[in-house]
């Protein structure tokens, strides 16, 4: 399909009564059409990988756009720099999620990147940083234990962070790698433990959180 044909197909199937119910849910509808996730997939259904179509929509800044070009690019062809910059084009949560869980998290980069994003100042780059960890304990099955425990120590480094759309991605990345298996979970709940320790409410609403959750499966 050429860029033209999926922007008018985006318009033709998008509700602007959508738009008040993603902003409840805290997304930037700045640039967005009112397109649902289930007619976003069906239409990545047809098109099918497409890397550099992907490219094009990426760079129409149209919020569905974005969504889609996460879902249709190729991990195989996406490079660093990709990375980057798409990472620092990140407006909203919803944006930041998909490209990290479609895409990113498949990349032989993802961990050295991980760990670069977390280091950021701005909040969707940082979140970026903790969700390709959450994104990784999933849908990596082969990874390394080891990998994930070199993680914990800048979960717990960065768990005092106050900004809502950082502290739940720090929380999601301590419970996904605690339940990825019984190796982790105690490392996890440890790390957890740790974080309850540290005076930010941030930490304490962290480490409480992946605490109810963890210590179920022990």
């Amino acid at each position: 399909m050429e860029i033209a044909e999926v922007i008018d197909h985006l318009k033709a199937v998008s509700d602007a009564s959508r738009l008040e119910g993603m902003k409840r849910y805290g997304i930037n509808t700045s640039k967005a059409l009112g397109v649902s996730m289930p007619e976003l997939r069906a239409l990545a259904k047809t098109i099918k990988k497409d890397h550099q179509l992907a490219l094009e929509l990426w760079d129409t800044d149209i919020h569905e756009c974005r969504i889609l070009a996460s879902i249709i690019d190729d991990h195989r062809l996406v490079t660093p720099q990709q990375m980057d910059q798409w990472v620092a084009d990140f407006d909203s949560w919803d944006v930041c999620d998909q490209a990290c869980g479609n895409l990113f998290d498949r990349t032989p980069f993802a961990i050295e990147k991980a760990l670069e994003y977390t280091r950021s100042e701005h909040e969707f780059v940082k979140r970026a940083g903790f969700v390709l960890m959450a994104e990784m304990a999933v849908h990596n099955k082969k990874a390394d234990d080891l990998e994930f425990i070199r993680l914990l120590p800048i979960i717990e480094r960065e768990a005092c962070d106050e900004r809502n759309f950082v502290k739940k991605a720090v929380n999601w990345a301590l419970r996904q790698i605690g339940k990825r298996n019984s190796a982790l979970l105690p490392l996890a709940i440890e790390t957890a433990k740790r974080i309850r320790l540290q005076n930010s409410k941030a930490a304490r609403w962290i480490a409480s959180n992946a605490l109810a959750e963890l210590e179920k499966r022990t």
